[in-house]
């Protein structure tokens, strides 16, 4: 009984574009209680494998979290074995906007104390106890009020891409940094204000509305299905596009284009250019915005020193990796001092 994958990334690829089939790329989380997380995991596992599911899955017992790759033919039988589980029947589904068959490829299913990190160690606070689901419609009326309050509560490096008009965006680098920093921020309009929320796909505001509701903000709004399904919801029904930009996505996509706007600029030459690229050296693989020019220039790199490095034979590159953790610029997401152009 196979568990785990078993092919490389690169013998993956090659299946699916010898196999020539169109797939899906698609999200979706759900907060719930679930028992035993290990046992789940693998069910999940050994199913999607027989489908040819790709992806990135978190359980946890607080729920689950996945961004997947599916095959077109086969999106039928992996929503039915979905709707077998009882709580993920009739769960929403957020399809990518822009689809790539190589968007993921190995299907990692793995068990986390949460599906999304938060930093927090209060047993008081019920992740289920929510703010309410607006749809596009409702989110651009509430955003024009003067009595709202709207936070992106994404990243620095995802927000910089894009995000909607007048948003407050907190400078962090992870979700866990923001929730005091809002709470903070907005402790004096815990009543008289709406506090109004988005993020990519809705799982981070999800847990957010539910934290700043047990902090006694008494009118929490989020946007159902983060800006995936308001971009679909815009285009289904004709509405007006309030969003800016590009959104960031966790998979090799890393963007999808949802207007013309180009809001940011490149980190090395300040020209405006809004796609992340990861440093072509392996001991960096620093996230930061390079353009085309640059990116011949620094032949994907992010400084000299780095494209030394890749420069030399695998071998070399290996010994000078060898005893060393990944560079702490990994997780800094385009804070390196050596881009003269990065958001500070």
């Amino acid at each position: 009984m196979q568990l785990y994958n078993k092919l490389s990334a690169k013998e993956r690829a090659e299946l699916i574009d010898n196999a020539k089939e169109n797939r899906l790329t698609l999200s979706f989380y759900q907060y719930a209680k679930i028992g035993n997380p290990e046992v789940f995991r693998n069910h999940l596992f050994i199913n999607w494998n027989t489908l040819d599911v790709l992806g990135r899955v978190y359980i946890a017992h607080e729920g689950i979290n996945g961004q997947l790759s599916v095959p077109a033919d086969r999106f039928n039988e992996f929503k039915i074995h979905l709707d077998n589980i009882s709580f993920l029947k009739g769960i929403r589904l957020n399809i990518a906007i822009e689809q790539d068959n190589r968007s993921f490829l190995k299907l990692k299913v793995k068990v986390r104390n949460k599906i999304v990190a938060d930093g927090l160690n209060d047993h008081t606070f019920d992740v289920t106890d929510i703010g309410v689901h607006v749809d596009a419609q409702k989110f651009n009326r509430l955003i024009e009020d003067q009595k709202t309050v709207l936070v992106d509560m994404r990243n620095h490096y995802e927000s910089e891409i894009g995000h909607f008009k007048n948003a407050i965006r907190p400078d962090v680098d992870t979700f866990r940094d923001s929730l005091d920093i809002i709470e903070d921020d907005l402790k004096e309009h815990k009543t008289d204000r709406n506090l109004v929320m988005y993020c990519t796909g809705g799982i981070r505001c999800e847990k957010a509305s539910a934290y700043f509701k047990h902090k006694g903000f008494k009118n929490v709004y989020q946007l159902e299905g983060g800006i995936i399904e308001y971009t679909r919801q815009i285009k289904s029904e004709g509405l007006e596009n309030k969003f800016l930009g590009q959104n960031f996505v966790f998979d090799d996509r890393r963007a999808e284009r949802i207007s013309p706007d180009i809001i940011a600029n490149c980190h090395q030459c300040g020209n405006p250019f809004d796609s992340h690229t990861n440093c072509a050296n392996e001991s960096c693989h620093l996230l930061f915005i390079q353009c085309g020019a640059c990116k011949k220039t620094m032949e994907n790199c992010c400084s000299d020193d780095c494209k030394t490095i890749n420069r030399l034979p695998n071998p070399e590159q290996k010994a000078l990796r060898k005893g060393k953790g990944n560079s702490n610029k990994i997780f800094k997401k385009g804070r390196s001092p050596h881009l003269p152009f990065k958001k500070d």
